[in-house]
């Protein structure tokens, strides 16, 4: 099928498997999503008790698209989920009552306005920053009237995208015996990420990001870690990513082996365009690779403890 991005380039994608959606033909959508996920990102953020590296305030790939998880309010809870099956924002609280704000072409203004009186309407006191992290200019979400676009097409298909990322960056995650995050979408760049940790504390994270106070990056990078994801961006269809901090000695000179992948010294880490493993022979065992080249890297350049790894095959053993 085919959908067009206002007046922009057709798009295409499919029903299952890994779909194809060129980055330069949702922009404006994109645009105007990012700054919807952070409105929903922020509420989170400010009713969850914090977990080491803001672990309490990213998303996850559901089966209708992106959700809070549950949030603590009060004596109960509410969690809030962008369906894009149905195409609403879902908020559903712990008393049985529920809201919802459709999904369709509005400013970042309306779309804010709407959450925080569905909000209200449940009880729900919404205390945040109203203004985005880490972009610039950073207009507040009540000022945003210029991002307006929502193609249902290209968002729908952006997260069939993230489904296939998820369940093969799960798969990788199981293969790690030490620290590791869950698998989660950090609403602040768009990007589903997954982290390991040497154990090791890290060099204070130098900053420097948008709109962002030094002291978040300190804390999210606050132990030496290798880690990896997807984002819409670094390929023509977004990119796998994998980096390390701090970067070892050697790290970017690491061969990987995986065609298509590459250092990109502009974004220092690796990368993956979406669009190698999408038409891999074997897409899983492509990411895979990658995922694992790209760890090992981080680990025998960073002299890791090599007892933190499982052998993914004593893993099959196990699967029912």
């Amino acid at each position: 099928m085919l959908h067009t991005d206002e007046a922009g380039p057709a798009t295409s994608s499919t029903a299952e498997g890994w779909p194809a959606l060129r980055v330069a033909e949702w922009q404006n959508t994109q645009s105007t999503l990012h700054m919807w996920l952070q409105v929903v990102g922020k509420i989170r953020m400010a009713h969850a008790p914090l977990v080491n590296h803001w672990w309490q305030v990213p998303l996850y790939v559901t089966p209708r698209g992106l959700g809070t998880s549950s949030i603590p309010y009060g004596n109960g809870m509410f969690d809030i989920e962008f369906d894009v099956v149905a195409h609403r924002l879902l908020i559903r609280t712990s008393s049985g009552e529920d809201r919802s704000v459709p999904l369709e072409p509005q400013s970042v203004a309306q779309f804010h306005e709407r959450t925080m009186a569905a909000l209200a309407e449940l009880g729900i006191e919404a205390p945040i920053r109203p203004v985005p992290t880490e972009v610039d200019p950073a207009v507040p979400f009540a000022e945003d009237h210029a991002n307006t676009s929502y193609d249902a097409q290209a968002v729908t298909t952006y997260w069939r995208q993230l489904i296939q990322a998820e369940r093969v960056i799960t798969r990788f995650r199981t293969e790690f015996l030490g620290k590791v995050s869950p698998v989660h979408y950090f609403w602040v760049a768009m990007d589903l990420a997954c982290t390991r940790f040497s154990g090791r504390p890290a060099p204070t994270h130098p900053g420097g990001a948008p709109n962002c106070p030094d002291w978040v990056m300190e804390e999210g990078y606050s132990h030496e870690l290798s880690s990896c994801g997807f984002w819409a961006g670094g390929g023509e269809e977004g990119a796998f990513y994998s980096y390390a901090y701090p970067e070892p000695e050697g790290y970017r000179d690491t061969r990987i082996g995986v065609e298509g992948a590459f250092y990109s010294e502009e974004f220092r880490q690796f990368l993956l365009p979406y669009e190698a493993v999408r038409t891999a022979a074997d897409p899983d065992a492509t990411l895979l690779e990658f995922l694992r080249a790209t760890y090992r890297a981080a680990a025998t350049t960073g002299s890791w403890d090599e007892e933190l790894l499982v052998n993914p095959h004593r893993l099959d053993r196990h699967t029912r």
